[in-house]
Protein backbone atom coordinates (compact mmCIF):
# COMPACT_ATOMS: atom_id res chain seq x y z
CA UNK A 1 0.00 0.00 0.00
CA UNK A 2 1.70 3.27 -0.70
CA UNK A 3 1.97 5.61 1.77
CA UNK A 4 -0.19 8.98 1.11
CA UNK A 5 1.44 12.71 0.93
CA UNK A 6 1.55 14.44 4.00
CA UNK A 7 -0.66 17.62 3.70
CA UNK A 8 1.00 20.80 4.83
CA UNK A 9 -2.23 22.32 7.26
CA UNK A 10 -2.10 23.91 10.60
CA UNK A 11 -1.40 22.34 13.68
CA UNK A 12 -4.53 22.35 15.80
CA UNK A 13 -3.21 21.75 18.94
CA UNK A 14 -1.26 24.75 20.64
CA UNK A 15 1.56 21.98 22.40
CA UNK A 16 2.00 19.98 19.30
CA UNK A 17 2.15 23.30 17.34
CA UNK A 18 5.17 24.72 19.76
CA UNK A 19 7.40 21.49 19.72
CA UNK A 20 6.89 21.35 16.07
CA UNK A 21 7.78 25.14 15.57
CA UNK A 22 11.14 24.50 18.11
CA UNK A 23 12.43 21.41 16.26
CA UNK A 24 11.63 23.58 12.65
CA UNK A 25 13.13 26.52 13.94
CA UNK A 26 16.44 25.11 15.18
CA UNK A 27 16.27 23.03 12.14
CA UNK A 28 16.01 26.01 9.96
CA UNK A 29 18.78 27.47 11.79
CA UNK A 30 21.32 24.90 11.51
CA UNK A 31 21.01 24.78 7.39
CA UNK A 32 21.53 28.30 7.42
CA UNK A 33 24.69 28.26 9.48
CA UNK A 34 26.06 25.05 7.18
CA UNK A 35 25.03 27.00 3.77
CA UNK A 36 27.15 29.96 4.73
CA UNK A 37 30.12 27.71 6.10
CA UNK A 38 30.00 25.23 2.88
CA UNK A 39 29.49 27.87 0.24
CA UNK A 40 30.63 30.97 1.22
CA UNK A 41 27.13 32.44 1.23
CA UNK A 42 26.01 35.86 2.94
CA UNK A 43 22.78 34.27 4.89
CA UNK A 44 20.63 36.34 7.05
CA UNK A 45 17.39 34.66 8.75
CA UNK A 46 15.18 36.00 10.79
CA UNK A 47 11.71 34.19 12.38
CA UNK A 48 8.64 35.48 14.47
CA UNK A 49 7.46 33.22 17.06
CA UNK A 50 3.59 33.31 17.09
CA UNK A 51 4.17 34.67 20.06
CA UNK A 52 5.82 37.69 18.27
CA UNK A 53 9.61 36.68 19.76
CA UNK A 54 12.45 36.99 17.36
CA UNK A 55 14.86 34.45 16.05
CA UNK A 56 17.89 35.37 13.76
CA UNK A 57 21.01 34.18 12.13
CA UNK A 58 23.43 36.21 10.17
CA UNK A 59 26.68 35.07 8.46
CA UNK A 60 28.17 38.64 8.77
CA UNK A 61 25.87 41.50 10.13
CA UNK A 62 21.98 41.63 9.87
CA UNK A 63 21.84 45.25 9.36
CA UNK A 64 24.44 45.06 6.29
CA UNK A 65 23.18 42.36 4.55
CA UNK A 66 19.79 44.25 5.22
CA UNK A 67 20.86 46.95 3.66
CA UNK A 68 22.39 45.05 0.74
CA UNK A 69 18.79 43.25 -0.05
CA UNK A 70 17.96 46.88 0.15
CA UNK A 71 19.74 48.13 -2.78
CA UNK A 72 19.48 44.83 -4.58
CA UNK A 73 15.77 45.36 -4.98
CA UNK A 74 15.83 48.61 -5.59
CA UNK A 75 18.08 48.49 -8.54
CA UNK A 76 16.09 45.38 -9.66
CA UNK A 77 12.61 46.19 -8.40
CA UNK A 78 10.64 43.18 -9.78
CA UNK A 79 11.39 41.36 -12.72
CA UNK A 80 14.16 39.54 -11.19
CA UNK A 81 12.59 38.34 -8.29
CA UNK A 82 9.71 37.15 -10.18
CA UNK A 83 11.54 35.11 -12.24
CA UNK A 84 13.50 33.98 -9.16
CA UNK A 85 10.02 32.69 -7.73
CA UNK A 86 9.19 30.96 -10.67
CA UNK A 87 12.37 29.61 -11.33
CA UNK A 88 11.83 28.16 -7.71
CA UNK A 89 8.57 26.96 -8.25
CA UNK A 90 9.87 24.94 -11.24
CA UNK A 91 12.38 23.30 -8.92
CA UNK A 92 10.12 22.44 -6.29
CA UNK A 93 7.44 20.84 -8.88
CA UNK A 94 10.68 18.81 -10.39
CA UNK A 95 12.29 17.78 -7.24
CA UNK A 96 8.54 16.74 -5.98
CA UNK A 97 8.23 14.37 -9.13
CA UNK A 98 11.52 12.67 -8.37
CA UNK A 99 10.37 11.96 -4.38
CA UNK A 100 7.04 10.24 -6.18
CA UNK A 101 8.82 8.55 -8.37
CA UNK A 102 11.94 7.36 -5.67
CA UNK A 103 8.64 6.19 -3.82
CA UNK A 104 6.52 4.23 -5.75
CA UNK A 105 10.00 2.46 -7.18
CA UNK A 106 10.87 1.77 -3.74
CA UNK A 107 7.10 0.47 -2.73
CA UNK A 108 7.51 -1.74 -6.24
CA UNK A 109 10.94 -3.21 -4.90
CA UNK A 110 8.96 -4.23 -1.48
CA UNK A 111 6.72 -6.02 -3.66
CA UNK A 112 3.66 -3.69 -3.56
CA UNK A 113 1.43 -1.92 -6.32
CA UNK A 114 2.67 -4.01 -8.92
CA UNK A 115 -1.00 -4.20 -10.58
CA UNK A 116 0.46 -1.79 -13.18
CA UNK A 117 3.39 -3.09 -13.91
CA UNK A 118 4.15 -4.43 -17.58
CA UNK A 119 6.55 -7.23 -18.37
CA UNK A 120 9.38 -5.19 -19.07
CA UNK A 121 8.95 -3.13 -15.59
CA UNK A 122 8.85 -6.56 -13.58
CA UNK A 123 11.69 -8.07 -15.42
CA UNK A 124 13.78 -4.83 -14.97
CA UNK A 125 12.90 -4.91 -10.95
CA UNK A 126 13.53 -8.77 -10.76
CA UNK A 127 16.90 -8.21 -12.25
CA UNK A 128 17.55 -5.66 -9.89
CA UNK A 129 16.29 -7.58 -6.54
CA UNK A 130 18.34 -10.40 -8.39
CA UNK A 131 21.64 -8.35 -7.93
CA UNK A 132 21.01 -6.90 -4.72
CA UNK A 133 20.93 -10.35 -3.94
CA UNK A 134 23.62 -11.12 -5.06
CA UNK A 135 25.48 -8.44 -3.54
CA UNK A 136 24.36 -9.28 0.18
CA UNK A 137 25.18 -13.11 -0.56
CA UNK A 138 28.77 -11.85 -1.28
CA UNK A 139 29.22 -9.85 1.93
CA UNK A 140 27.45 -12.33 3.77
CA UNK A 141 30.24 -15.03 2.77
CA UNK A 142 33.06 -12.11 3.24
CA UNK A 143 31.80 -11.39 6.97
CA UNK A 144 31.48 -15.16 7.43
CA UNK A 145 35.17 -16.02 6.50
CA UNK A 146 36.43 -13.37 8.83
CA UNK A 147 34.17 -14.63 11.72
CA UNK A 148 35.79 -17.84 10.86
CA UNK A 149 39.41 -16.28 10.81
CA UNK A 150 38.94 -14.75 14.61
CA UNK A 151 37.41 -18.30 15.26
CA UNK A 152 40.82 -19.34 14.14
CA UNK A 153 43.16 -16.87 15.68
CA UNK A 154 40.88 -17.32 19.14
CA UNK A 155 41.42 -21.17 18.86
CA UNK A 156 45.41 -21.09 18.10
CA UNK A 157 45.67 -18.40 21.51
CA UNK A 158 43.62 -20.82 23.45
CA UNK A 159 46.08 -24.17 22.45
CA UNK A 160 49.28 -22.23 23.45
CA UNK A 161 47.52 -21.33 26.80
CA UNK A 162 46.15 -24.91 27.71
CA UNK A 163 49.57 -26.19 26.30
CA UNK A 164 51.28 -23.77 28.83
CA UNK A 165 48.85 -24.98 31.79
CA UNK A 166 49.61 -28.47 30.74
CA UNK A 167 53.54 -27.96 31.08
CA UNK A 168 53.24 -26.57 34.70
CA UNK A 169 52.20 -29.39 36.94
CA UNK A 170 55.13 -31.40 35.52
CA UNK A 171 57.77 -29.01 36.02
CA UNK A 172 56.58 -28.83 39.64
CA UNK A 173 56.57 -32.47 40.30
CA UNK A 174 59.91 -33.22 39.20
CA UNK A 175 61.05 -30.20 41.20
CA UNK A 176 59.82 -31.83 44.35
CA UNK A 177 60.77 -35.34 43.81
CA UNK A 178 64.32 -33.73 43.12
CA UNK A 179 64.51 -31.28 46.62
CA UNK A 180 63.38 -34.71 48.90
CA UNK A 181 65.92 -35.67 50.99
CA UNK A 182 67.17 -38.69 51.51
CA UNK A 183 66.86 -40.25 55.22
CA UNK A 184 69.11 -42.69 55.97
CA UNK A 185 67.06 -43.74 58.95
CA UNK A 186 64.32 -44.87 56.83
CA UNK A 187 62.76 -48.36 56.84
CA UNK A 188 63.51 -48.47 52.80
CA UNK A 189 67.25 -47.35 53.12
CA UNK A 190 67.95 -50.53 55.36
CA UNK A 191 69.60 -52.93 52.71
CA UNK A 192 70.15 -56.61 53.03
CA UNK A 193 73.62 -57.44 51.88
CA UNK A 194 74.68 -60.55 53.64
CA UNK A 195 74.21 -63.83 51.27
CA UNK A 196 72.59 -66.36 53.69
CA UNK A 197 72.29 -70.45 52.61
CA UNK A 198 69.95 -72.22 54.49
CA UNK A 199 66.49 -72.66 54.85
CA UNK A 200 64.09 -69.77 55.67
CA UNK A 201 63.90 -70.33 59.85
CA UNK A 202 67.54 -70.24 60.00
CA UNK A 203 67.25 -66.76 57.93
CA UNK A 204 64.79 -66.03 61.02
CA UNK A 205 67.15 -66.46 63.42
CA UNK A 206 69.70 -64.96 61.92
CA UNK A 207 68.34 -61.57 61.64
CA UNK A 208 66.38 -61.96 65.40
CA UNK A 209 70.14 -62.55 66.46
CA UNK A 210 71.76 -59.31 64.22
CA UNK A 211 68.64 -56.91 65.98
Amino acid sequence: MVRGKTQLRRIENPTSRQVTFSKRRNGLLKKAFELSVLCDAEVALIIFSPRGKLYEFASSSMQETIERYKRRTKDNPTKPTEQNMQHLKTEAANMLKKIELLEVSRWKLLGEGLDSCTLEELQQIEQQLERSVSSIRARKTQVFKEQIEQLKEKEKVLAGENARLCEKPWKGSNEQKENVPYDESSPSSDVETELFIGPPEGRTKRTLQLN
